[in-house]
């Protein structure tokens, strides 16, 4: 039995209202089973507010707060960067965030001058698509109802992508932070059936490592209407316009508008997305649109999807995220202007066995196609798989790639600077297993291995993730990677190592440390992020952040030299003040 207390003053709601929907889950590790006060069919998640509850209270609750909070911060900040004629970077700072409920359902949050050191670095991969990567908003400012402006579009034709907001990437090196000088966001529901977002944000000029931003303003909108029973019709505006005059080098200005249907049946078994996006420049080209179509049913035994995607080749989301018009060559991106269509269907049956370990059997067949505006295939992959599922939570997984690349130009596929590919068509396929422990355990783990063969060589990738909870006090974790490729030559072998172990320890009830180590050999980079924080009161902290950048061991050396390439030391208090 549980008993526990939610005071009013933290809820938003309509004061005349005394009927609530609610509900409750539970989730038993021991027996792998999550149940729920009010019943949710199978076929939905128990978070699912199709299927709530009603709590009726005796009489109305009581009067909401102003529900009002200004939060504070001040920094100080010491950087230094090794690289010859590297500089020395000291800086003493303040700025605020202001959140204000406008009604129980709408939120209006402020800031100005915000700074986001406290924020924990990316997680690493090794690229070896070609392709810019994708990496997840990890600033507060910009995750609160997030999902009104990142749900337009699909994945991989993102109109908005906050991340494009405030920082410049370098690969190797993480992010540049371009000084945002102030930002507004409206967000919420005005009703049942409307909900609306609005941001707009500014940025200062900035110049770093001898490159000049200029100043920005951001603005995005967007509307959203539930139609039948769970679907809705949104539509978005997003603009970019650049302030630094007639004589920038950048466009004056870019402008993506677009209309997304999101399609959900009753009982959930039928889901779909459908939009058309269209972007604007100065000198308007033709083809600057996208459009896509995705549909899929879906039953305890069933999972069928369809998907297309259309991108023009003028099509131009400068806030978006877009990557396969951006090629990644190592330390570079190539601009590739190419029309491109995708198709992307997929089946899968599951089956449940009875009397036996195995909760459930999966098998199917995922397939992928990119293909040119004249329909001549440049990325193939079909892939066949079956998993396991245990009652315990371990999984077992076996699949076979079948890849077919068309390069239209001379690449280096393993970003490290080697003699690029020659351009030409490439079939090549590998096998892969892989095996998830029991997530339940204090220690768990994840492993994988494959081996095939890899554009005119072959790759053997094995790797995993290891994780041990000290209850109540610590958390480690251990992420590692290796892809060995061997090319003929003159393209040669290259050893693609990734590890990075990361320690996380609960001192007492508000002092946290988190200590994160990145050891790239294709970014050749070692990172070091560590974070003590220490909450002296409610949502109030005082953040020390240490961060290290150093170079790795030099190819013909087993052990690194560890030559630093810029350290940085940041202290920074937030307070909450709630009124």
């Amino acid at each position: 039995m549980l008993e526990f207390k939610i005071p009013f003053k933290t809820i938003r709601y309509k004061e005349d209202i005394a009927t609530w929907g609610i509900n409750f889950s539970r989730n038993n590790q021991k027996i792998n089973e999550v149940s729920s006060w009010n019943f949710v069919p199978r076929n939905f998640g128990v978070s699912s507010l199709a299927n709530t509850g009603k709590l009726v209270w005796d009489k109305t609750p009581p009067k909401a707060g102003l529900n009002i909070s200004l939060i504070p911060y001040a920094i100080t900040s010491y950087n230094e960067d090794y690289t010859p004629g590297g500089e020395i970077n000291r800086k003493v700072d303040a700025g605020f965030d202001a959140k204000i409920s406008v009604t129980p359902s709408l939120n209006l949050d402020l800031t100005v001058n915000p700074d986001f050191s406290q924020v924990e670095v990316d997680r690493q991969v090794t690229n070896l698509t070609r392709f810019s990567l994708f990496f997840p908003e990890r600033r507060q400012f910009f995750i609160e109802n997030s999902d009104l402006f990142s749900r337009f579009g699909f994945s991989k034709i993102r109109p908005f992508f906050s991340r494009r907001i405030g920082l410049s990437s370098k690969p190797g090196r993480g992010n540049t932070n371009i000084p945002i000088a102030a930002g507004a966001r409206l967000s919420g529901k005005l009703n049942k059936n409307w909900r609306i977002g609005a941001m707009n944000i500014q940025t200062r000029p900035f110049e770093n490592d001898g490159q000049n931003f200029n100043a920005e303003n951001f603005t995005v909108a967007a509307v959203q209407r539930q139609v039948f029973t769970r679907s809705n019709i949104g539509a978005i505006v997003v603009n970019k316009q650049n302030l630094g005059g007639k004589d920038s080098a950048t466009s004056a200005y870019n402008r993506v508008v677009g209309i997304d249907y999101d399609l959900a049946s009753a009982d959930n078994k039928w889901q779909g997305k459908f939009f058309f996006h269209h972007s604007f420049s100065p000198n308007q080209p033709k083809n600057a649109y996208a459009h896509a179509s995705w549909i899929r049913y879906s039953t305890p035994e069933w999972f069928i999807m369809w998907n297309h995607e259309y991108v023009g080749d003028k099509y131009n989301a400068e806030v978006g995220f877009v990557p396969r018009q951006s090629v990644y060559d190592g330390a570079r991106r190539i601009n590739v202007p190419m029309t491109y269509w995708r198709l992307e269907p997929e089946i899968t049956y599951a089956f449940y066995p009875k009397n036996s370990p195995i909760y459930t059997v999966k098998t199917g067949v995922y397939f992928s196609a990119y293909a040119d505006s004249s329909f001549a295939a440049n990325d193939v992959a079909t892939v066949p798989y079956i998993q396991f599922s245990f009652l315990n939570t371990a999984e077992f997984s076996v699949k076979y790639v079948n890849n077919y690349t068309y390069l239209y130009f001379p690449i280096d596929v393993t970003g490290t600077g080697n003699t690029p590919l020659p351009a030409r068509g490439y079939n090549y396929g590998n096998t892969e297993v892989a095996f998830s422990s029991n997530r339940r355990e204090l220690f768990n783990f994840y492993a994988f291995v494959s081996g095939g063969s890899f554009f005119n060589g072959r790759r053997i990738s094995y790797g995993g993730s290891l994780n041990f909870r000290v209850q109540p006090w610590g958390n480690f974790s251990l992420d590692y990677r290796t892809d060995e490729i061997n090319l003929p030559q003159p393209y040669g072998y290259t050893n693609l190592t990734l590890i990075g172990p990361k320690l996380e320890f609960t001192f007492t009830k508000s002092i946290f440390f988190t200590s994160f180590i990145q050891y790239n050999t294709q970014a050749d980079n070692v990172n070091i992020n560590t974070r003590l924080q220490w909450r002296f009161a409610p949502m109030s902290d005082l953040f020390v952040v240490w961060g290290d950048n150093y170079l790795p061991a030099p190819k013909n050396r087993f052990l690194p030299d560890f030559s630093v390439r810029d350290r940085g030391l940041v202290l920074k208090l937030v307070y909450w003040l709630g009124i």
